[in-house]
């Protein structure tokens, strides 16, 4: 019987492998911007003929001369590695050598390009397959200029496959931003048909651009770490034994309490300067704001590591978008203990953005009730104010024995003194979470076994007392001295995991609004509150403070005044 595998033609194996790689019009986008940030471009514009099938991509990156112009669509030419060694020391964003040849198999393709120091400029046309077909001469600034046109023209079935123009043209714009995100120094312009879609403005931080990609965050609601780490203890060392250098974290957050999503479609991690899809990582962004979110409700969060290139392996997916990662709980310890920084509040190592969409509204909400309008001439909020470090707060005043005022050097905060508390409580037991023997036992009336199940799913020693009776012998620490013991109890007894029974013990525990405190408690609730990993919100995800800078009063009560000459003088 004859054999019935054989060797694919050349063409069929040209033709998986560009299927693989190009499959929609932002993959295009993709691999053809990849190719102009690996040429140093600072300044990339796309533009977009969806209805023709039709992609240009220019930069003013290095460019190429006529010799790397010949070459560059011939299959798996690269100019970024060189042996199989190069595979493990990765440091640009292609390197398979596929993109350009897998887009004249599917495609026409045409590339002007000079040279940075070049007199001249070329102009080179593609046929099938990456052959030269023309060759001329042409007058271009330094850098390259892509064209793809009839893109799937000669697989009519593979455009019919494709999701609607609408659908591809959004899934470009969110490949662009992606793209944007990891390179904030970089210039964009997207064009749409001739006309002008949009612009992305280079940024010194990503912090610093997020916002012009979430139009409804603040700067002022995010924050930023960046962060030198070392590189774990077992990573490889270069050829000539020297370890190589420490990697970089670069972190923004959406401060938990300003800003939050409905999906989780906001938490994104980059390597190396792709985005790329890390499930490990992901979870652990997702696990450090646990308890600091209101319910269904998730973070905003953008992750960027700078790693030795052996910690990672991008022969994981064809698109370069997952990876494996060496030694990844050393990098999932590094990333909660930077979203820990993020989140904290300390006089030495945050700096504090004001509130300003709260307390613009609470300016505005008084002066309908004063006797006045007040139009401030300069309605952004102070760089100095955002950029002030706060020092030790001090306990100042009770307001309605529920808000603590406290002052510090750059303005003062209200702080609710229930949350603050149960935030301190709930941290306090899941650091320690102490059952103690009561004497004598709690008795329960009429417990349902699922009851009984959750009781004794969360530690506590419960056992048959009599007809529908039961003794509970253990507590958490927290209820010990509390009058509500059995109402606490039987309230554990409805459901949820430890963490669950945590917070609702730090609930039921935190001092009520409503109690008087004198000025050294009040004083030590805001000192162990800000020692909290997690200060800004409760454990059910509510605000817990409200900042009231210095600036912002001032531009209320109009102190830019000159003194005399407001008095007529």
């Amino acid at each position: 019987m004859a054999s019935t595998i054989q060797a694919l033609p050349t063409e069929v194996v040209y033709l998986i492998t560009a299927g693989e790689v190009i499959d929609s019009l932002a993959s295009v986008v993709r691999e053809l911007v990849e190719n102009s940030l690996d040429a140093g471009a600072m300044r990339i514009v796309v533009s977009l003929w969806p209805q023709q099938w039709r992609i240009r991509v220019a930069d003013n990156g290095c460019g190429m001369n006529l010799d790397d112009l010949q070459q560059a669509a011939t299959a798996h030419s690269t100019s970024k590695i060189r042996s199989s060694a190069d595979l493990w020391k990765i440091n640009s964003l292609g390197f398979r050598g596929e993109a350009l040849h897998s887009l004249t198999t599917l495609a026409d393709l045409e590339i002007l390009s000079r040279p940075v120091g070049g007199k001249l400029g070329w102009r080179i046309s593609y046929g099938d397959g990456g052959e030269v077909v023309q060759v001329e001469a042409t007058a271009i600034a330094p850098g390259t200029v892509v064209t793809v046109s009839n893109l799937f023209g000669n697989y009519s079935s593979r455009r019919q496959g494709l999701p609607t123009t609408a659908q591809q043209i959004k899934a470009v714009q969110a490949t662009i931003q992606q793209i944007a995100l990891c390179h904030p120094h970089v210039t964009w312009q997207i064009w749409q048909n001739d006309r002008q879609w949009f612009t992305i403005c280079p940024a010194v931080t990503t912090g610093q651009l997020l916002p012009q990609i979430l139009p409804q965050v603040r700067q002022g609601d995010l924050q930023e770490v960046k962060l030198e780490i070392p590189n774990p203890p077992n990573s490889c060392t270069d050829a000539i034994n020297r370890v190589s250098p420490n990697s970089a974290l670069n972190l923004v957050v959406g401060l938990p309490d300003r800003c939050h999503r409905h999906r989780p479609d906001w938490v994104r991690v980059a390597i190396n300067g792709r985005m790329v899809k890390t499930p490990e990582l992901e979870q652990t962004i997702l696990s450090a704001f646990h308890r600091t979110l209101p319910r269904d409700r998730y973070p905003i969060c953008f992750l960027h590591l700078a790693i030795s290139p052996d910690q990672i392996n991008w022969n994981r997916n064809p698109a370069k978008t997952e990876i494996y990662l060496n030694e990844i709980i050393y990098w999932q310890e590094q990333i909660t203990q930077a979203i820990n920084q993020a989140l904290s509040i300390s006089s030495t190592n945050f700096k504090e953005a004001v509130h300003t969409t709260r307390v613009s509204k609470l300016l505005k909400a008084a002066e309908a009730k004063g006797g006045y309008n007040f139009n401030p001439q300069n309605p952004k909020p102070c760089t100095d104010a955002i950029n002030r470090v706060p020092n030790s707060l001090k306990a100042v005043a009770q307001v309605s024995n529920t808000y603590i005022v406290a002052e510090h050097s750059g303005g003062m905060w209200l702080v609710e003194q229930h949350i603050a508390h149960e935030r301190v409580l709930y941290e306090q037991l899941c650091d320690n979470w102490q059952l103690v023997p009561m004497e004598p036992p709690i008795i329960l009336y009429q417990l349902s076994p699922a009851q009984l199940s959750q009781l004794e799913r969360i530690g506590l020693d419960i056992e048959p007392f009599g007809e529908q009776l039961w003794a509970v012998r253990n507590i958490p620490a927290p209820l010990q001295q509390r009058d509500d013991c059995a109402e606490a109890i039987l309230e554990l007894s409805w459901g949820g995991d430890l963490q669950t029974a945590q917070v609702a013990v730090a609930c039921r525990s935190a001092i009520r609004n409503g109690t008087s405190m004198n000025q050294q408690e009040m004083q030590t609730l805001l000192d162990n509150w800000q020692r909290t990993r997690n200060p800004r919100t409760c454990p059910h995800g509510r605000p817990i403070y409200l900042s009231l800078e210095e600036s912002a009063l001032a531009r209320f009560f109009r102190r830019n005044w000159v003194i005399g000459k407001s008095h007529g003088i």
